[in-house]
């Protein structure tokens, strides 16, 4: 699980919902059922100022769910200025153009819409939801356009949103779980940009300066960048005018980018960090899994069994069942554009983490070695093929699906394909897929609060 920084706990939670919108959940199992295609029709096109706009009709209901997101994430960061790029998408919607923050939120209110701001790794933007009719959409959307292209950064509500943060990091530094992910962070992504924010200090909070924000939203704050989702009741020739609504008064010109670095890996590596809790934190990780990674679903699926479908899982089965370490154990895969973690996370008593953490190791190692039964596959089959259409059956879920679709520029045929894929899944391809890319002893690791 990679650390997160703590500024405005409703901009994370918005954008873990649009980064994981394909992570695994665990659900009750499923009947088998048969693979069919979902029929979401995809609709898609470029804008001439470079923006991807992607629309899938829905009109049951009169509402309308949009996603604007900007290659504008934590990952664009300077090593010299961390969390600029968090303030800078987090607080667009806290006073824009000749609205203060109290007029944005008297006007959502009113509208009965919601249109937020928020920040991420790797985009950062603004999602709205509105009523369809043009007497309640209208509005929305030039709020919106208010919030894009007209933040006004005031020092006040940025010295108000540090004070915050410095108070959360200081909080957060109490609890064994936080120190952990921070310090596996740190193990995987030691001066890449995607561990920038595992650095954040007081010191690094207090540096932000409204100027860097009005730099940093000048420059990536970009059509060039967009990918604007739709769902809902709107069609393709609507769907083009919000589009340029919402843009309007960006810049329009194209600059370039720097590429986001590949990740370079470094395993092996072992953190402990005392804690006086009674409960210690175990975690193990590496950076493995890209988007577009050929092993994604023998990896992702696979991991199911591990320790991403809960009591199911091996994890769960050998640490809480058979021996009682642990109330809960489990394992997750983080897609990114360049390497995102394979993590281990548990919490267990001090005298048990040794112990613990070596049953971790021969679990993962057994699995690598062996890779699931084929009734553990079937099983994790019947789970994810039969709960897939549950993860888009409301607006805001399909958005979350389409801004990653658009973002890692996936076949608009994706969800109809996904689990085709799962389906044709064989023991040997996971097993094979987990020897070439999981090797137990490169696993980086940390416990916080262990025994001496």
């Amino acid at each position: 699980m990679r650390y997160t920084p703590t500024l405005l706990a409703l901009a994370v939670c918005s954008m873990v919902a649009v980064a994981h919108a394909d992570t695994i959940p665990a659900t009750p199992l499923q009947a088998a059922s048969p693979v069919k295609s979902h029929n979401i029709n995809i609709q898609r096109w470029q804008m001439d100022n470079g923006a991807k706009v992607l629309l899938v009709e829905r009109h049951e209901l009169p509402l309308v769910d949009i996603d604007v997101a900007f290659d504008a994430g934590t990952r664009r960061d300077a090593a010299n200025k961390i969390g600029v790029a968090d303030y800078a998408g987090a607080l667009m919607d806290m006073g824009a153009g000749d609205l203060s923050e109290e007029d944005i939120r008297k006007q959502s209110s009113d509208l009965a819409v919601t249109v937020a701001s928020y920040a991420g790794l790797e985009r950062s933007g603004v999602r709205i939801r509105s009523l369809s009719e043009a007497k309640t959409l209208q509005p929305t959307l030039a709020l919106a356009n208010t919030i894009l292209t007209k933040p006004r950064y005031e020092a006040a509500v940025l010295k108000r949103e540090q004070d915050r943060s410095v108070l959360s990091l200081k909080q957060n530094e109490t609890n064994p779980q936080f120190l952990g992910n921070r310090a596996m962070t740190r193990l995987n992504y030691p001066k890449h940009p995607y561990g920038y924010s595992a650095w954040e200090n007081e010191k690094t909070i207090r540096a932000i300066k409204v100027a860097d924000l009005q730099r940093f939203h000048a420059q990536y704050f970009r059509p060039q960048t967009a990918v604007i989702s739709i769902v809902g009741d709107m069609n393709r020739s609507q769907a083009e005018q919000v589009a340029t609504t919402l843009l309007a008064g960006l810049p329009q010109d194209k600059i370039a980018l720097a590429p986001i670095a590949a990740v370079p890996v470094k395993g092996g590596q072992t953190t402990a960090i005392a804690h006086p809790a009674s409960q210690a934190h175990l975690a193990l990780g590496l950076p493995v899994f890209t988007r577009d990674d050929p092993d994604y679903f023998p990896l992702l699926i696979g991991n199911y069994t591990l320790g991403a479908g809960g009591f199911d899982s091996l994890l769960m089965q050998e640490l809480r069942d058979k021996r009682g370490y642990t109330y809960g154990a489990g394992s997750s895969l983080e897609p990114l554009q360049q390497k995102g973690e394979f993590s281990i996370n548990m919490s267990t008593k001090k005298a048990s983490a040794t112990d613990a953490l070596k049953v971790t190791k021969e679990v993962v190692s057994a699995y690598v070695a062996n890779g699931p039964t084929e009734a553990q596959l079937q099983q994790a089959k019947a789970n994810i093929i039969g709960g897939f259409p549950m993860r888009f059956d409301t607006n805001a879920k399909l958005l979350s699906w389409l801004g990653t679709i658009g973002f890692y520029n996936l076949p608009s045929d994706y969800l109809d394909t996904y689990t085709q894929k799962v389906n044709a899944l064989t023991t040997a391809q996971i097993r094979e897929a987990w020897q070439r890319r999981i090797k137990v002893n490169d696993l980086n690791v940390v416990v916080v609060g262990g025994e001496k």
